[in-house]
C-alpha cells in the first residue's frame, strides 16, 4: 500500500467508487443545462406559458447555479465536502421530483431554481472529492473520464430530453434524476471519504450582491418586451442590477476574503479567457434555446427528431476535443480557442443566412457541424488557459469563477436573444418564428465573434511563460532576502 493510499484511506476500490459517484453526479447536473431545451414546446403546450415563462424554466436553474457555485464550494471546504455533497445531492434529487410533479409553470420555475441550488453545492465538490480519493499519478486519467461523462451529458441533453418527452412525457426529464440520486446517496455516504479545505470565511455579502445584481438584469431583459423598456420595473431591474454588480466588483477589490478576488482580472490572460467564456456561452446557449424550439414549432420535427438533428452541434466535442487538446499542446491554447470561437460565430451566422420557414436539414447541416467543431475547439484549451493563467494556489478560485461566468453567460444569452426574438417575431406561424429567430441568431453570432477577439487579447504562450518566470524569479528573490 502506498503512503498516499494509507493517508487517504482509499485503495483501488475506493478510487473506482469515487469516480463512479462523482461522474454520475456531474452528469446529472450537466444534463439539466440542456435537457429542457427540446421539451420546451411540450411544456408550453401543457402549461400554456409564454416566451418569458419558458426562459425562466432554463434561467432559474442557470442563475442560481452560477451565483452559488463558488459559495457551494466554500461551504464544502468549511463544513466537510462529503457532508455538503450529500446535502446538495439531496436538494437536487428532491427538487427534480418537485419539477416533475409541478402543477403549473410557476411551480416548475421554483423547482428549477432549487435544482440550481443543489447543483451549485454538488457540482464543484465532485472534483475535490475525486481528487481526495485518487492518487496523484492517476488523477489525469480520472479527470479525463469525469470530463468525458460530463461532455456526454451536454451532447446527449437535447436528444435525451426529446426522446423522453416524445415517448413518455416531458416530466421524465426530471424523474430521470430521482432514482439516480436515491442510488447515489447511500453510496456517497459509505464510499466517499470526508475532507476539508482551508476553512476560509464565507463571502455572504458577495454572494448576495452577485445574486441580486444578476437577477435584476435578467428579470429586466425578460420583462422588457412585455412591460415596456421604459417601465418602472424594467428600469429598476436594469439600474438596480447594474448598481449591485458594481458593488460586487468593489467588494471583490476591497474585501479580505472575497468570493471572486478582482485582482485576478489584472492578469490579461485570466481576464481574456473569462470574457471569451462569458460571451461564448451567451451566444451559444441563447441560440440553442431558440433553435431547439424552431426545429419543432417551425419545421414540424418531433422532439426526438429535433434532438437527433442537434447532435452534429452538441455531440461534436466528443470527436474533436482530443484533436483540440493535441493542437493546444503543440501551438498553445490561444489560437485554438480563437479559431474555435470564430467557427462558432460563422456557424450561427450561417444559420441566420439559410433560415426560412421551409429550410431543409441539408442546408442547416453545415452550420451545425461548423458550430460543433468550434465549440469543441473552445472547451478543452479554454480550461487549460484558465488554470495556467493563475498561481497553483489560486486555481480552485479561478476554475470556480470561470464556471460561474459561463453559467451567467448562458442565462444572459437566453434573456437577450429571447428579447430580440420577441421584439422581431414570436410564436405562431413559421414565418413569424423565422422573423424573430434570424435577428436573434445574428446577435448570438456577434457575441461569439467578440469572444474570439477577447481570446486574441490573451498573451501568446512565450510571453505568458516569460511572465510566469518573472513571477517565480521575484519569489526566489524574496526567499533569498
Amino acid at each position: 500500500m502506498s503512503q498516499e493510499t494509507a493517508r487517504t484511506g482509499t485503495g483501488r476500490g475506493g478510487m473506482v467508487w469515487a469516480l463512479v459517484i462523482t461522474s454520475v453526479a456531474g452528469f446529472m447536473a450537466a444534463l439539466d443545462n440542456l435537457v429542457v431545451t427540446t421539451a420546451l414546446p411540450a411544456i408550453r403546450a401543457d402549461f400554456g406559458g409564454e416566451m418569458h415563462d419558458l426562459e425562466w424554466t432554463v434561467s432559474a436553474y442557470t442563475l442560481t447555479f452560477a451565483v452559488l457555485l463558488m459559495f457551494g464550494s466554500a461551504l464544502g471546504d468549511r463544513f466537510g465536502r462529503r457532508k455538503l455533497f450529500l446535502a446538495g445531492l439531496s436538494i437536487f434529487t428532491g427538487s427534480s421530483a418537485a419539477a416533475a410533479l409541478a402543477p403549473g409553470i410557476d411551480a416548475l420555475i421554483a423547482a428549477r431554481a432549487v435544482q440550481g441550488v443543489g447543483a451549485a453545492i454538488m457540482m464543484p465538490l465532485t472534483l475535490t472529492l475525486l481528487t481526495a480519493a485518487v492518487p496523484a499519478a492517476k488523477r489525469g486519467m480520472a479527470y479525463g473520464i469525469w470530463g468525458a461523462v460530463n461532455g456526454l451529458a451536454v451532447a446527449g441533453g437535447p436528444l435525451i430530453g426529446g426522446s423522453l418527452t416524445e415517448h413518455i412525457a416531458w416530466q421524465w426529464i426530471f424523474w430521470l434524476n430521482v432514482p439516480l440520486g436515491i442510488a447515489l446517496l447511500p453510496l456517497a455516504s459509505l464510499r466517499l471519504k470526508e475532507s476539508y479545505g482551508t476553512g476560509a470565511p464565507l463571502d455572504i455579502v458577495g454572494t448576495l450582491l452577485a445574486s441580486g445584481g444578476l437577477f435584476g438584469i435578467v428579470y429586466a431583459l425578460i420583462r422588457g418586451n412585455i412591460d415596456g423598456w421604459t417601465s418602472v420595473q424594467v428600469l429598476a431591474g436594469l439600474i438596480g442590477g447594474a448598481l449591485l454588480l458594481a458593488a460586487f466588483v468593489r467588494h471583490g477589490i476591497r474585501a479580505k476574503n472575497p468570493m471572486l478576488p478582482m485582482r485576478l482580472f489584472r492578469n490579461r490572460a485570466f481576464a481574456g479567457i473569462n470574457a471569451a467564456s462569458l460571451l461564448m456561452f451567451l451566444g451559444m446557449f441563447g441560440s440553442i434555446f431558440l433553435l431547439a424550439q424552431f426545429l419543432q414549432e417551425g419545421l414540424g420535427y418531433t422532439a426526438t427528431e429535433a434532438g437527433l438533428r442537434m447532435l452534429p452541434w452538441t455531440g461534436m466535442p466528443m470527436i474533436v476535443a482530443p484533436i483540440a487538446g493535441y493542437l493546444s499542446d503543440r501551438i498553445g491554447g490561444r489560437p485554438v480557442v480563437a479559431a474555435g470561437l470564430a467557427l462558432q460565430a460563422v456557424g450561427l451566422a450561417w444559420f441566420a443566412v439559410v433560415l426560412s420557414p421551409d429550410v431543409s436539414y441539408a442546408a442547416q447541416l453545415p452550420a451545425l457541424i461548423i458550430s460543433g467543431v468550434g465549440m469543441a475547439l473552445f472547451f478543452a484549451p479554454a480550461a487549460n488557459l484558465v488554470m495556467s493563467s493563475v498561481r497553483p494556489a489560486e486555481q480552485g478560485i479561478a476554475s470556480g469563477a470561470n464556471n460561474a461566468l459561463r453559467e451567467v453567460g448562458g442565462a444572459l444569452g437566453i434573456a437577450i436573444l429571447a428579447a430580440v426574438f420577441s421584439a422581431q417575431g414570436g410564436y405562431g406561424p413559421a414565418q413569424t418564428f423565422v422573423d424573430g429567430l434570424g435577428p436573434a441568431l445574428w446577435v448570438g453570432s456577434a457575441a461569439v465573434a467578440l469572444a474570439a477577439l477577447a481570446a486574441l487579447a490573451i498573451p501568446r504562450r512565450r510571453a505568458a511563460a516569460e511572465r510566469v518566470g518573472a513571477v517565480r524569479g521575484e519569489g526566489r528573490e524574496l526567499v533569498d532576502a
